[in-house]
């Protein structure tokens, strides 16, 4: 144990005097944190709009007011010409034009109803499906105002409820994300580069002829990035907690837990790369763009894996990532037990398993 603690010292050396570890260790958290929590966002808000108000009565002023104080919407300079349209929408200032007709407000009475024109910029789909359904919403709920005791034979009125997110909170949608993104990426590209260092200092052949077991290498290089990255974890939970406003309705114990086995699966990931490479840059670019882009792409927090062709859903359930992610969801967002979770935390315990058990077969005792 004294041969063992003394290594797990030295690798904490290390990492305390590399500027760019550090940097990596406990700076990267907090700009993903703040990043993903403010800068990149589902939600759709202060979108451009223009309004042609071809009518100026008291019923197109009236709806024009409900946009400018809806929060999804930032009313632009209005449009006079319909010719301006087009221009309007290269210059890239509005994303969606309203068109009130003439004699709006005549026309509202009438049998056949009056007619709002609403033009979307097509070139984001989902931004443009989005604008339009909020106008209609502000459309109809103005329209039900204006005739509260009109009512239909048969009338279906749906009523709404997010659960787990009624204040529509979309910093929850990132944060269990970008808790494993951090995580694959401190706990597997750190851990990457430990052993190979050692080959490019030259110092593996002392490690080779000292008495030290090569498990006990591995475990001392793995300790050092298992403590930082629950510190990590610690300061990701205080952000989300204090400056984005998620509330952890689960077991923080079992947060923890889980946490670990998942930064055990990454850490293992981390030092299988690290004994096949033979070369800090080479780890690192395995462990960050063959590690990063899966945990972003096929874990489910940018892109729904339902929306994904089926090929892309099998490849995802070898990433680790895509487990933690619906463990952290489970428990952080939603409360739920171990009970709802165990599969995952068998499946991370096998994965673990397995990359330990390959790492310490793919260290080389002797140096070719």
């Amino acid at each position: 144990m004294k041969q063992l603690l003394a290594f797990i010292r030295k690798e904490f050396y290390h990492v305390f005097r590399d500027r760019r570890t550090l940097l990596i260790l406990f700076g990267l958290p907090i700009v993903q944190i703040v990043l993903f929590g403010f800068a990149l966002s589902s939600e759709v808000k202060n979108i451009g709009i223009a309004i042609q108000d071809n009518s100026g009565d008291v019923n197109s002023e009236q709806i024009i007011a409900k946009i400018q104080s809806s929060t999804y919407f930032k009313v632009e300079k209005p449009v006079f010409n319909y010719k301006d349209i087009e221009n309007r929408f290269k210059e890239g200032t509005i994303k969606c034009v309203v068109i009130f007709p003439a004699q709006f407000g005549e026309n509202l009475y009438r049998t056949d109803g009056a007619k709002i024109q609403i033009i979307a910029d097509g070139s984001d789909p989902n931004t443009a499906t989005i604008v339009t359904n909020y106008l209609t919403s502000i459309i109809n709920n103005y329209q039900q105002q204006l005739n509260p005791n009109t009512k239909l034979s048969y009338q279906i009125v749906p009523e709404l409820r997010q659960l787990y997110n009624e204040e529509q909170n979309g910093s929850l949608n990132f944060i269990p994300g970008v808790i494993a993104l951090i995580f694959m990426i401190v706990s597997t590209a750190l851990t990457s580069v430990a052993v190979v260092r050692e080959k490019e200092l030259g110092t593996m052949e002392i490690l080779l002829v000292s008495p030290f077991k090569p498990i006990m290498v591995l475990i001392a290089k793995a300790i050092p990035y298992l403590v930082l990255s629950l510190i990590d974890f610690i300061i990701i939970l205080l952000l989300s907690v204090f400056l984005l406003d998620v509330e952890i309705k689960g077991s923080l114990l079992l947060l923890f837990a889980e946490s670990i086995l998942f930064i055990i699966t990454c850490l293992s990931l981390g030092l299988l790369i690290s004994n096949i490479t033979d070369s800090q840059q080479t780890a690192m670019l395995l462990s960050m763009m063959g590690m990063m882009l899966p945990t972003m792409l096929l874990t489910g927090f940018m892109f729904p894996l339902e929306n994904m062709p089926w090929i892309f859903r099998i490849i995802s359930h070898i990433i680790p990532s895509r487990y933690y992610y619906a463990i952290v969801k489970a428990v952080m967002l939603k409360g739920l037990g171990f009970s709802y979770i165990w599969k995952e935390t068998l499946i991370l315990i096998g994965m673990s398993a397995v990359l330990l058990t390959i790492s310490l077969k793919k260290f080389k005792i002797r140096l070719s």
